[in-house]
């Protein structure tokens, strides 16, 4: 510890020394090598501010000696200060255009400063000189993808891989962006609900399809449910449309000629990104059997690394008070979005998920008590074009006819979807 503490005042005494020396002079004077490594030291050591002064200092006496404006370049972009790394590396390019370390320095910079159209300008210029590289053609599929223009940079990735079919970086994101241009997606749901007492298993089917649009997906549903010694079926539209960056809506419509589903069901909810990785969301939905049922919902959830906690209420008012239900849910993520373990605890009754048809009754079926916890695995293909989901759930549910007795309800999930393009 003492020697660590003795390296670093010995690197800020040089560094102050350096200054001592030349303070009074507006010109570097002295050995640019040995100030550089100098320099190179401190900023190794967490002392970027000071190393950067000292890098400007250098240059202004050699402001051609590119590998000291490169090095101050990157340390800008580590530091996040993308306005000043993208001058550097500028006046770097326009001296020397073949230096492809910089021109890679310079699209990286661009990429995350959220400049991708500037980043794919760079790329382009760098090929010139570099032509069929893969490194530089890499990242212009990836100013291409955050332009907006996926398709283009799927052909890119087939020019590296047209060199190198075992360029296992280009691999692995030709799938994952194979993934992103599959704008079609069929599925099947179903599921059991198998009864402690009382009720014979009921059965729930969902074939599904859904799109991708500019504007945001839609989604098809034929849901068809065997419950109560009978049949049923309902048909529905979900849609996801987006409204600005940070914000987007969900909007639904379903109807069914089977008392086993509401008539007419319909819902809406907006969803907002906000501060560090939160987000939130507010809305209802409606269930129309022989009078409306409104359900004020919302959402409060958080991204945190790997992981993403959600929280999400039901207030249903009824003629004789308002019932309250909610479900705290939890996601651990693996290699993307459709890999995931999840679990879901909730407590109180909510019509949204219909357990039982509400006509005729609705006001007492939304008082009913009941606990749930549920736990989901959901898994890809090695081509991300096949996704499964495996579910589990128990409840402790009131019986509608029969108040303060209960029941266990245990349930059992497969899902299967296809993406193609």
């Amino acid at each position: 510890m003492i020697s660590k503490i003795g390296f670093k005042l010995t690197l800020i005494l040089t560094f102050l020394s350096i200054f001592q020396i030349f303070g009074q002079q507006k010109v570097f004077v002295g050995d640019p090598d040995t100030a550089f490594e100098k320099a190179r030291e401190l900023a190794f050591n967490n002392h970027r501010k000071q190393a950067q002064d000292s890098l400007v200092f250098i240059l202004t006496k050699y402001p051609d000696y590119h590998d000291i404006r490169s090095f101050l370049a990157s340390t800008y972009y580590w530091d996040g200060d993308y306005k000043n790394a993208k001058i550097e590396f500028s006046y770097i390019l326009e001296k020397n255009k073949q230096r492809k370390g910089d021109w890679i320095g310079a699209i990286n910079n661009d990429l995350s400063a959220d400049t991708p159209f500037s980043a794919l300008d760079l790329a382009e210029n760098a090929l010139q000189y570099f032509p069929n590289d893969a490194e530089i053609l890499y990242l212009k599929a990836k100013a291409q993808e955050n332009s907006n223009n996926p398709e283009d940079a799927f052909s890119t990735l087939d020019l590296i891989l047209a060199q190198n079919p075992n360029d296992q970086k280009a691999i692995d994101y030709k799938k994952n962006l194979t993934n992103t241009l599959s704008y079609n997606t069929i599925g099947i749901k179903s599921s059991v609900d198998l009864y402690s007492g009382t009720f014979d298993p009921m059965q729930y089917y969902t074939l599904n399809y859904s799109r991708k649009t500019k504007y945001g997906s839609i989604t098809g549903k034929l849901n068809f449910s065997r419950r109560f010694n009978d049949n049923g079926a309902q048909f529905e539209v979900d849609m996801y449309p987006k409204i600005t960056k940070g914000l987007y809506a969900y909007v639904n419509l379903g109807f069914s000629n089977s008392y086993l589903y509401p008539d007419v069901r319909y819902g809406g909810e907006l969803y907002k990104s906000l501060p560090k990785s939160f987000e939130a969301s507010l809305g209802f939905r409606a269930l129309k059997y022989n009078t409306t049922t409104t359900i004020y919902t919302g959402s409060v959830g958080w991204y945190t690394g790997n992981s993403y906690w959600s929280f999400r209420p039901y207030l249903t008012p009824g003629d004789s008070g308002t019932s309250k239900s909610g479900v705290l849910n939890y996601r651990k993520y693996r290699s993307d979005a459709d890999n995931y373990f999840s679990i879901s605890a909730g407590m109180g009754f909510s019509p949204e998920f219909e357990r039982f048809s509400l006509a005729g009754n609705e006001d007492a079926i939304i008082k009913l008590k009941s606990q749930k916890l549920n736990a989901g695995y959901y898994f890809t293909s090695s081509d991300k074009q096949n996704a499964w989901g495996i579910l589990f759930g128990v409840a402790h549910q009131e019986i509608s006819f029969k108040p303060g007795s209960y029941f266990w309800i245990y349930s059992i999930g497969l899902n299967w979807d296809l993406k193609f393009r």
